[in-house]
C-alpha cells in the first residue's frame, strides 16, 4: 500500500523558516562565545587569590639612572584579607600593610606606630614603586565597584582572550576612571590592565607574564607596571 502526502508549499517553506529560528536561537542560547563579563571577572579575581594564599615576591623599581629592589612576604584569605611584610632592604625591614574589607593599615617600625590609611591615600605610590596603594591592596572590588562591557577578542602571551571594560559605579570609592582588562579564555588569568583616570586618560599599563604553575595553580609569575608618561620608569614584581 502506498501513501502520498500533499504539503502546501506555502505552509511547508514557513515551517521551515520557523524551525531554522528556533534551531539558531538555541544554539546561540547554549553556544555564545562571550558568557556573562562579571562571571568572567569573578573567576580571574578568584582564580588570583583562591581562598587562601602565601607568596615570597621581590619587586624591582627601574628608573633611568636607579634600581631598588625589595623582598616581601603577602598572606591572603580570599579578597578580604591581605597581609604584606617587607622583609628587605634593611631600613624598610618590618614594614607591614594590612587590609581587612576596605580598611588599610601600616605599620612603620622606625616610630613604633600603626597608620590607618585613609582613601585619599589609596592613589599614593606603594613603597615608592609605579604601583599604588589601591593596586597593592586594592581597597576596591572589581566584582562590586564596577560595571562591565565586552569590547571584543584579543591574543596576549599566545593566548586568547576576553577584553573587557570596566566603569566604577557612581556610589563606589574607587581610585580609577576606568579599567580595560585582557582576561584569558581558557584559564582566566588576567594578562593585561589598562588603567585610566577620570578624564578617560591612559595613565598606567600592567602586564602578566612568565605564566607556571605556582602552589598547584597555573598564574602569571611576573607583573610588570609601566606608567605611560614616564620613559625608562617601570616596576616589575615577581612571584619565587
Amino acid at each position: 500500500m502506498r501513501f502520498t502526502v500533499k504539503l502546501n508549499p506555502t505552509k511547508y517553506t514557513f515551517f521551515i523558516a520557523t524551525l531554522s529560528v528556533i534551531v539558531s536561537l538555541s544554539f546561540t542560547a547554549f553556544y555564545s562565545p562571550n558568557p556573562d563579563p562579571a562571571e568572567i571577572i569573578r573567576m580571574s579575581e578568584q582564580r588570583a587569590v583562591g581562598e587562601s594564599s602565601t607568596a615570597e615576591i621581590t619587586m624591582k623599581i627601574i628608573r633611568p639612572d636607579w634600581t631598588r629592589e625589595i623582598t616581601m612576604k603577602l598572606w591572603s584569605k580570599n579578597t578580604r584579607y591581605a597581609l604584606i611584610l617587607i622583609t628587605s632592604p634593611a631600613r624598610d625591614k618590618g614594614v607591614a600593610f594590612l587590609k581587612r574589607d576596605k580598611e588599610v593599615w601600616n605599620w612603620q617600625p622606625t616610630i613604633d606606630r600603626v597608620i590607618k590609611l585613609p582613601p585619599s591615600m589609596m592613589m599614593q605610590s606603594w613603597m615608592g614603586s609605579d604601583f599604588t596603594n589601591d593596586d597593592l591592596v586594592r581597597e576596591s572590588s572589581l566584582i562590586t565597584d564596577y560595571t562591565y562591557k565586552f569590547l571584543g577578542d584579543s591574543t596576549l602571551e599566545d593566548r586568547s582572550c576576553y577584553k573587557i571594560e570596566l566603569i566604577p559605579k557612581e556610589d563606589a570609592a574607587v581610585v580609577w576612571g576606568k579599567l580595560m582588562m585582557w582576561i584569558d579564555k581558557t584559564d582566566y588569568l588576567q594578562l593585561r590592565t589598562e588603567f585610566y583616570d577620570e578624564d578617560g586618560y591612559l595613565v598606567n599599563i600592567m602586564k602578566a607574564s612568565s605564566i607556571k604553575e605556582l602552589g598547584g595553580r597555573l598564574l602569571p609569575s611576573r607583573m610588570k607596571m609601566i606608567p605611560v608618561d614616564d620613559k625608562g620608569q617601570k616596576t616589575v614584581i615577581e612571584y619565587k
